[in-house]
This record gives C-alpha cells, structure tokens and sequence, in this order.
C-alpha cells in the first residue's frame, strides 16, 4: 500500500509539471507598443483606431489573452481561425470594456459572444513587411470566411498634422485613441520605437492596496483608492468612479486601469481617473 501511494503521488507531481510547462510553452509573445513623443517620423506609416477591448492572440490552435490565461470562446467562433498565429482584439463597440471582459473572460461562453467580433492587427511570426502578412491573414479568410472576423482598416499617414486630425476624429467619436506603426518591417515582438501609441490621455495600470473612505457626499463609500505601479510608487486615484463604484470599490489587490496626462516631480500620474477593473 505505501508503494501505491507513492507511485500515484509521483503520477500526480508529473502531471502537474508537464502541465504547468504546457502553460508556459503557451504564453504568447506579443509586440507591444510605445508612446508617440511628436518628435518620429511618420510619414508612410499606417495608422488606426487603437480599440478598447480584451486582447486575443490565436497560436493556431487556442485563443489566448495577453497574459497567456486560455478564452473559452465557442467553437463557431474559432471555426474560421487559421493554423498560424494572429493577434487582436476582441471587442462590441467603444466604451464597451466591461462588457467585453465580462464576455470573453466567462468560464462558460454565453450567447453574449454573438455581439463580439475578432479585429485582426498582425499576423506573428510571419514573413515579409507588414501589408504582406495582412494579406496573408485576407487570403485565409476570403477562403474562409467568419461574420465575426475583421481585419483593421490600415490608413497610410501624409505627416503629423494627418496624424492629429485622425487621432482628433477618433477621440471625438469616443474612441480610445491610433496606432500607429512603420510597415516595413519584419515582425518583431516585444516592445518597439516602430509601434506608437497616439492619445490625448496615456493610460496605466495599478494594484489596489487600500480603500480610503469618503467625506461629505461620499460619506460611507470609497473617497479614492491607493494604488501602487509597477515601479513601486504609490498614489490615491480619487476620479473617475460612479456612485455604484464607490459603494463597491474593485478588491483589494485587483488591477485597474486609470488614464492621466504626464507626471509629477515625484512620478505621480497627472490627473489620473478611474476607467475600469482589468481581469485579464
């Protein structure tokens, strides 16, 4: 008897390590974008809305989040996805975040995937410029084609003043902000001077570590959250909550996104607001 027991505890030890390397192996490896200064040439770049929504990478056999956490989406909806990499975002509609999250993020898909679609923005790991692996990706899906699947409108900019009236556009209409990105090159993953992020406000993310009550209309709620960022500073993020947030602030320990407009002497984020819980 204990030699049965040790043989299903070692059967156990091995499944949980061949899994655990299993999620590892799955981690995506995704470009990231940097922050426009103004000062890039940009020229003959491509440029487009930068959506709000859950980032999904398909390896060519699951569909992952950016942190490589596996979404449950339904068959029908991978159906048409090919067997080679993609990166997107699974998004409604602007200033949808929560539902989106709330959708892609279920354990169990729900008859809310109907109102999702999969906007396609690279094509990884394959060869050639950046309109060669898009039209890789157009060719797949002119063959097999999905009501769900887009793939992003690329716009060529003249200069910096099309590059600001395209980001004013956007913004006014209430989209998050552009991306813009040098088409010339191969992929690469990572984070690149060559993809820009373009927006009035940037935004972060930070740790919930304390809730601090309210005063005068905000008596018995949450008055602000403290958060601490990546880099250790910690700060208290007062804005941008509704009543229904402050009487039920997100968890300690969860990660929010605030947006914010530069930074103080100190490395605080300038008036930084409240925008949603991220779970992925």
């Amino acid at each position: 008897m204990p030699m049965l027991f040790f043989r299903i505890a070692v059967g156990i030890f091995v499944c949980v390590m061949f899994s655990s390397s299993i999620a590892a192996a799955d981690a995506p490896v995704l470009q990231h974008a940097n922050t426009y200064t103004g000062n890039e040439t940009v020229a003959g770049w491509f440029m487009s809305e930068k959506l709000d929504g859950i980032r999904g990478y398909w390896d060519g056999k699951h569909l992952l989040t950016r942190k490589g956490q596996a979404v449950h989406a339904p068959e029908w909806f991978t159906k048409p996805l090919p067997p080679f990499a993609l990166d997107g975002e699974l998004w409604r509609k602007r200033n949808d975040f929560n539902f989106v999250q709330n959708t892609v993020l279920d354990g169990v898909p729900s008859e809310d995937w109907k109102e999702i679609t999969y906007n396609i923005f690279e094509v990884p790991v394959a060869p050639g410029d950046f309109p060669a692996r898009l039209d890789k990706a157009r060719a797949w899906f002119d063959a097999h084609p999905g009501e769900h699947i887009r793939i992003i409108d690329q716009i060529t900019c003249t200069g910096p003043d099309h590059l600001d009236a395209f980001v004013a556009e956007i913004e006014s209409s209430g989209g998050e902000g552009v991306i813009i990105k040098n088409p010339a090159l191969p992929f690469h993953s990572g984070r690149s001077p060559h993809i820009l992020k373009v927006k009035t406000f940037s935004d972060m993310e930070g740790t919930v570590i304390a809730h601090n009550p309210g005063n005068g209309q905000f008596k018995e709620m949450v008055g602000s959250l403290t958060l601490r960022l990546e880099n250790g500073i910690e700060f208290k993020l007062g804005s941008g909550f509704t009543i229904p947030d402050r009487k039920s602030p997100p968890p300690i320990g969860s990660v929010v996104t605030f947006k914010y407009q530069g930074f103080t002497k100190n490395g605080i984020p300038r008036f930084a607001s409240f925008l949603h819980v991220r779970k992925d």
